[in-house]
């Protein structure tokens, strides 16, 4: 674990180079970074040796203090009570210095720090009961009247320190295992991590080699069963893969020759030959856990709440007590010194804030390692609380509804040109483009035997299309927009190129030396799980829009085959996020979903950017929310999450201050005027250890929930 880095859940702007605690909570710090590596369990070990230590003290110091109240032979006719005390005082003295010292040590912190946490009032509530007893044990002679009950004794509360550290110390075991639980869906996908590769050398030969040694280029054998080592693609082979680890999807993915492969997947059937091309950090799996370990450290806006109230909580608790030990001191029943300082007591240990300091931090981690097996990655905890909100989800056609591999399915040349001539002039220009619809013109070509010629000049036109030079004749190939801007009539194919796009299909049109040589009809298929997704999305009382570069005819013909709400068409890359802006500024909270590198400023506008992960890594980087398989049905499950995780933190935050509110003030005193109740520092110590150890038990509920 060398160079390991390690944060605070609370408090994740608290960064240092080891275990330790917090400066500012004094919670054990976690390893920023989730890792294969087991959890450094230091803290864990420390606290259940001192629990035990702590329980086996306690049980006996427990029979002495009561010992009146259970059966048989009481326990003051055989003990005076200077005896019981000094027995007391003999076991509890270890509980209250050994097993309570870290509570003291963080509280000294705090003050030092000036940054006062539950630490300050446990280590407060804590000394003072202990300090209290050992001197009413040792100098009883200094209390006057006031501190002594009917038989004149001074009472000593040394069981009720020794509990409070016992039950605290049961809380913090409890505490540090359900937080070791909250990165267990990340934990899982690296452990599915391949740990050896088999490469196939030069000369044929194949051996299997430590996943480390794996380069970028080698070429790696898969057999049936093995799971992928590295991302790659198929070079050879075809097989069923196995990818739910990574996309939340059941049914494995045909892989044939050309196909992408992620490392840690799971090859089912046949056997693959593959060429590495990410490796270490840079493959899925590795980015996955990143992002996933970054957004769990993040903080949701609803956390500012929270760290406001925390702020003042703890001198309000502290001032409190005092007025509590004040008031009981001047109007309580005898013995009222006593009755105030226990009373106090009760105060400073039932209202420590680490339930509500653990509400948010604790959901935002478990949902983000939830949403991450479901392929589903939450680039911070805003965006999971904003998406919740949305009620405009805006999606680009190419890439995010449809497959974004469009294939070319029709030529339409114009006399003298033929078919053949067409697609040679034109997939000459589009083999220098790096747009999609190039790559479909590419394999068209290459389908029918036709091969481009040498380009010269070659100009990309942005949101138009291209020209050059082929063979010396000027060639361009693009929309409408380029041939009206070039001064060139395309009436002749007008119906033709209407009738094309009704059919879905993009129109390019191909004009040689000024004139119309024809147009080539682009189809990209609907992705399969589209017209799911989008119905789907619309039952979440969400307005689709679609924003697409194509011809208005084309783009409505998708919007009517995907009950699509709105469409804005022809529109240039560098207005979407002009589109996004208008529609925020008519008071609309927008999501938008895109691939491609011409995305990102829309993306990174959005009030939640969502990047579809078979896209570019620029539209990743720009967005809030990566869909690892580019499937839209992943927006139905993280909205899903976004909505059960928020409810999961307003159900946090609301026990967290409804305990407070009612712990508070019944510790205080104020049912005893009316019912004579009274709440003991330990039952105070055991219900603000379960008030922590529910709020986390609230939000492990997230990872069994159904999205």
């Amino acid at each position: 674990m060398a160079g390991a880095s390690y944060t605070c859940p609370m408090h994740p702007e608290v960064v240092q180079g080891g275990p330790g605690n917090c400066p500012v909570c004094g919670m054990a710090l976690e390893r920023s970074d989730v890792s294969a590596e087991p959890d450094d369990d230091t803290e864990l070990r420390d606290m259940s040796k001192r629990f035990w230590f702590a329980a086996i003290l306690t049980v006996p110091l427990m029979f002495i203090a009561m010992g009146d109240l259970l059966p048989g032979e009481p326990v003051s006719r055989l003990l005076s009570h200077r005896w019981r005390a000094i027995l007391e005082l003999a076991l509890a003295t270890p509980i209250c210095l050994w097993s309570a010292w870290p509570f003291y040590k963080r509280a000294v912190q705090s003050v030092k720090n000036r940054s006062l946490n539950m630490f300050t009032l446990i280590g407060l509530g804590v000394g003072v009961a202990y300090l209290y007893s050992l001197i009413a044990t040792i100098f009883p002679g200094l209390f006057p009247a006031s501190f002594r009950g009917p038989s004149g004794q001074v009472a000593v509360y040394f069981e009720a320190a020794g509990v409070i550290v016992t039950l605290i110390l049961l809380g913090q075991i409890l505490e540090l295992r359900a937080r070791s639980q909250t990165g267990m869906a990340i934990k899982a996908l690296l452990d599915l991590a391949a740990k050896s590769a088999r490469r196939v050398e030069e000369d044929g030969s194949e051996h299997d080699i430590p996943l480390e040694a794996v380069q970028v280029g080698d070429q790696l054998r898969v057999r049936p069963g093995e799971k992928i080592p590295v991302d790659g693609v198929v070079i050879e082979g075809g097989s069923s893969v196995d990818e739910s680890m990574v996309s939340g999807e059941p049914l494995p993915v045909v892989k044939n020759r050309g196909d992408p492969l992620i490392g840690a997947t799971i090859n089912t059937t046949g056997t693959l030959l593959m060429r590495a091309e990410r490796i270490g950090s840079e493959t899925l799996l590795a980015r996955i856990v990143k992002m996933v370990s970054e957004a769990q450290r993040s903080r949701a806006p609803i956390q500012k709440l929270a760290d406001v109230v925390a702020g003042y909580f703890v001198p309000i608790v502290i001032l409190i007590a005092a007025t509590t030990f004040v008031a009981w001191s001047l109007i309580g029943p005898e013995p009222r010194m006593a009755h105030a300082l226990i009373n106090a007591v009760a105060v400073l240990i039932i209202a420590c804030p680490c339930a509500l300091g653990l509400a948010t931090p604790m959901s935002i981690m478990v949902a983000t390692g939830k949403a991450a097996s479901l392929g589903v990655l939450f680039k911070n905890a805003e965006s999971i609380e904003t998406l919740r909100k949305v009620d405009t989800l805006v999606v680009d056609k190419t890439g995010t509804l449809t497959e974004g591999k469009p294939a070319l399915v029709t030529l339409t040349p114009v006399s003298p040109t033929s078919e053949s001539e067409l697609l040679r002039l034109a997939s000459s220009l589009e083999r220098t483009s790096e747009h999609p619809l190039a790559d479909a013109i590419l394999r068209g070509a290459s389908e029918r035997d036709v091969f481009p010629a040498p380009v010269e000049d070659f100009e990309s036109v942005t949101g138009m299309g291209v020209r050059g030079r082929v063979e010396g004749r000027a060639v361009a190939v693009g929309n409408i927009r380029l041939m009206d801007n070039m001064g060139i009539d395309t009436t002749p194919l007008a119906d033709s190129a209407e009738a094309r796009r009704s059919d879905a299909q993009t129109v390019m049109f191909v004009a040689v030396d000024g004139s119309l040589a024809g147009i080539l009809g682009v189809a990209d298929p609907i992705k399969s799980t589209t017209a799911e997704a989008i119905q789907a999305l619309r039952g979440q009382h969400l307005r689709i829009v679609m924003l697409t570069g194509d011809n208005q005819t084309t783009a409505d013909a998708v919007a009517r085959r995907l009950a699509i709400d709105s469409v804005v068409a022809g529109v240039l890359p560098e207005h979407k996020a002009d589109i996004i802006k208008e529609m925020k500024r008519e008071g609309h909270i927008v999501a938008m979903a895109g691939d491609g590198i011409n995305d990102a400023p829309a993306l990174a506008l959005a009030d939640v950017g969502i990047a579809m992960g078979t896209g570019t890594d620029v539209a990743i980087e720009s967005a809030g929310v990566t869909l690892v398989k580019g499937d839209l049905r992943g927006i139905v499950r993280a909205r899903r999450l976004s909505q059960q995780t928020m409810a999961n933190i307003k159900q946090n935050l609301f026990f967290a201050f409804i305990y407070n509110a009612l712990g508070v003030p019944v510790a205080a005193g104020v049912l005893y005027p009316l019912f004579g109740v009274l709440l003991s520092p330990i039952l105070a110590a055991a219900a603000m250890s379960f008030s922590s150890v529910s709020v986390i038990g609230n939000s492990l509920r997230l990872r069994r929930a159904k999205i």
